[in-house]
């Protein structure tokens, strides 16, 4: 069959049609949908006067819009999760600018899906191969050193090879519902010291008095947004300093997007003193934001992993990725997985370089996730 494709750039969600393109987006990727990108750039969170600024790129067959690509130019590398500080250190070395860059991801978001959003009734690898091609031409024509994909899949990671970007491997701990029926046939996988240790932790919550309960979707109320709001900004206060995400966001988020918000609230019985603020999409379960205004030993525990564990046995979730990084998520069952990027270095011997340099770090991650998977407590993942 013979397509017209045609390829635009625009700088807003907002002059896409949201049915249109949320058709686009894959059952299991909630970071790309409509309302979630509408929210980051409704609040200020990228946009004009931040260092994302949005260029969405969108593939036309004709007048239907048969794929996308939320990329975004970015003038640091904050909020990234992908770690490139020595390379843009190396290039201002060199004399060579670094950037502006052009980043393919979810601004603030760590988490792995589908960058090249192609409609199911396109040929992908077409589809995707023009979308790609197109992103190597929007970098050069905004001036860019680079073009990145960040957390994609291993699928598309393959064909972005094909095209000439290269390839990195990172890693995180995703925890796998091994069709359980209950926390205690997780528990079971465990070996046994670690089995013992994770009941004792969600035991010692028991004496404090502190009612924990998962509140989602319609169930959310203001109060609730107002305790996550104050849970985020005492975390990064104390952490991190300044804060990527306003509370504009969050109310947007409640406003809009609840049907993809599972939160995990601590109350005292006066007022909520801890939870997480997480997402949910199908079979997936994305842990995002954790706080506490109060110190309770193993909290964190119960609010960020224990509970949702249990609410993805319960709800027929099949991966729950809790975060980036964090080996005590290894400790508590999580398994180590790989994570992929892909990156366009336009400037040919900067570009070899980090790709000398990448498969030196790609053969260590991946001796570093077997050593880890077979130090697990998991036993299914050893052979035990």
């Amino acid at each position: 069959m013979s397509r017209d494709y045609t390829l635009s750039v625009y700088d807003s969600i907002g002059a896409l049609d949201r049915e249109e393109y949320n058709a686009l987006i894959d059952r299991e990727n909630p970071f790309l949908e409509y309302e979630f990108l509408e929210a980051m750039e409704g609040s200020g969170c990228v946009g004009p006067h931040t260092t994302w600024v949005p260029r969405y790129l969108v593939l036309r067959d004709g007048g239907a819009m048969a794929g996308a690509v939320a990329a975004y130019i970015k003038l640091d590398s904050y909020g990234e999760y992908i770690f490139d500080w020595e390379w843009a250190r190396a290039f201002e070395n060199a004399r060579l600018r670094y950037y502006p860059k052009l980043v393919a991801a979810v601004p603030f978001t760590p988490a792995t899906g589908t960058r090249i959003s192609v409609h199911p009734e396109y040929p992908f690898e077409e589809c995707a191969g023009i979308l790609a091609r197109g992103l190597t031409e929007l970098a050069v024509r905004e001036e860019c050193s680079s073009a990145h994909v960040l957390f994609l899949t291993e699928r598309e990671c393959s064909l972005l090879g094909r095209l000439g970007f290269l390839t990195r491997v990172t890693h995180q701990y995703h925890w796998k519902n091994r069709n359980y029926g209950s926390f205690d046939d997780f528990l079971g996988d465990l070996r046994s010291g670690r089995r013992k240790q994770i009941k004792k932790e969600r035991k010692s919550l028991e004496g404090t008095g502190l009612e924990i309960r998962i509140v989602e979707k319609d169930d959310i109320r203001e109060e609730h947004i107002d305790a996550v709001w104050d849970f985020y900004t005492d975390t990064h206060s104390r952490k991190w300093g300044s804060a990527y995400l306003n509370r504009e966001f969050f109310d947007l988020m409640w406003e809009k997007y609840r049907r993809r918000i599972v939160l995990v609230m601590a109350g005292d019985g006066k007022r909520w003193v801890g939870g997480s603020f997480n997402i949910v999409k199908n079979n997936r379960l994305f842990g995002r934001y954790w706080g506490a205004l109060e110190s309770y030993s193993n909290l964190h525990f119960e609010c960020c992993f224990y509970s949702l564990i249990n609410y993805s046995i319960n709800n027929g979730i099949d991966i729950f990725e809790a975060g980036a990084q964090g080996e005590h998520k290894f400790l508590r069952g999580f398994g180590a997985v790989p994570t992929y990027s892909s990156h366009l270095i336009l400037n040919e011997d900067a570009g070899s370089a980090i790709g000398k340099f990448l498969d030196r770090e790609r053969g260590y991650t991946e001796r570093l996730i077997e050593q880890y998977n077979l130090q697990s407590p998991l036993k299914y993942l050893h052979g035990q």
